[in-house]
């Protein structure tokens, strides 16, 4: 059984976070296991508001030499990290037991939220995981925040930033345009970009035009992990992330009035695994 293991925020929901990962990693048949950084919650009453509560640094560092030093893992990823000390942990065990295939999520806010969560903090991530990753997997958002550029609305700026984010240390940069570029592209397809240092390679699919996306990035970042913890090669464990997520997508419910997931198992109808 091959194991894999995710840093991340737990998303009482389930949509998202390391319960995203989890199913993730499930689907591609792996034993995933899982640190949990904060608890994010939702309320209600409010519109769906959301709180975080992050946990203890001993509570953190004790699952981290569970996972890490009692079981051993074949890949990692992390997601929402939340805290200062959880930053300098992750990149602690990731470096101690010299786990190659690493998978950075940047998690940087919130579904529907729009302003990062914590800029100190996220300097923080770039400058201690960024140059410990295989990939980093940042969004348009995320990626704009990485490399300091204004506004990303075109490809020729994804691979600017792209470049930029690589000179910082990540071997693998993809970034995912998705939904969001094909609007202000006029696009007709999600296209997302992948960049090995040297070369780019644009990764497109059908866009699928739904408004159940909670857990999109955790779900795609899972799955490059999972891929690359099976053996692929990254631009192999990319391409079919980005098979994964599309089925995800076709598959999305509306968990309640505010926010939709999409349906990891959706991969199933489509065969994507022989």
């Amino acid at each position: 059984m091959i194991k894999v293991a995710t840093i991340a925020g737990s998303d009482a929901s389930g949509g998202a976070g390391l319960e995203a990962d989890l199913k993730t990693f499930e689907e591609y048949g792996l034993f995933g296991m899982a640190a949990v950084t904060v608890i994010a919650a939702m309320d209600p009453d409010n519109n769906w508001a959301h709180a975080v509560f992050p946990l203890e640094e001993s509570a953190l560092q004790a699952q981290l030499e569970t996972i890490f030093k009692g079981a051993g893992v074949e890949a990692a990823k992390s997601g929402m990290l939340g805290t200062f000390y959880a930053v300098e942990r992750a990149r602690e065990y990731i470096s101690a037991y010299k786990v190659k295939r690493y998978v950075l999520d940047p998690v940087m806010v919130c579904k529907g939220a729009g302003e990062a969560l914590n800029p100190e903090l996220n300097a923080v991530v770039a400058e201690k995981l960024l140059p410990l990753a295989e990939v980093v997997t940042p969004n348009l958002f995320e990626a704009e925040q990485l490399s300091g550029l204004k506004e990303i609305a075109s490809i020729e700026q994804m691979k600017e930033a792209a470049r930029i984010i690589g000179g910082k240390g990540a071997r693998h940069v993809f970034i995912k345009g998705g939904a969001k570029l094909s609007s202000l592209t006029g696009g007709t397809e999600a296209t997302d970009l992948l960049f090995d240092g040297k070369d780019f390679e644009l990764v497109k699919d059908s866009l699928i035009r739904t408004a159940w996306t909670h857990g999109a990035g955790c779900t795609t970042s899972a799955a490059i992990t999972a891929g690359l913890a099976r053996g692929l090669s990254v631009p192999d464990a990319v391409i079919l992330a980005k098979k994964f997520i599309t089925s995800s997508l076709k598959g999305g419910f509306a968990l309640n009035q505010w926010v939709g997931p999409g349906n990891p198992s959706g991969w199933r109808k489509d065969r994507l695994f022989r």
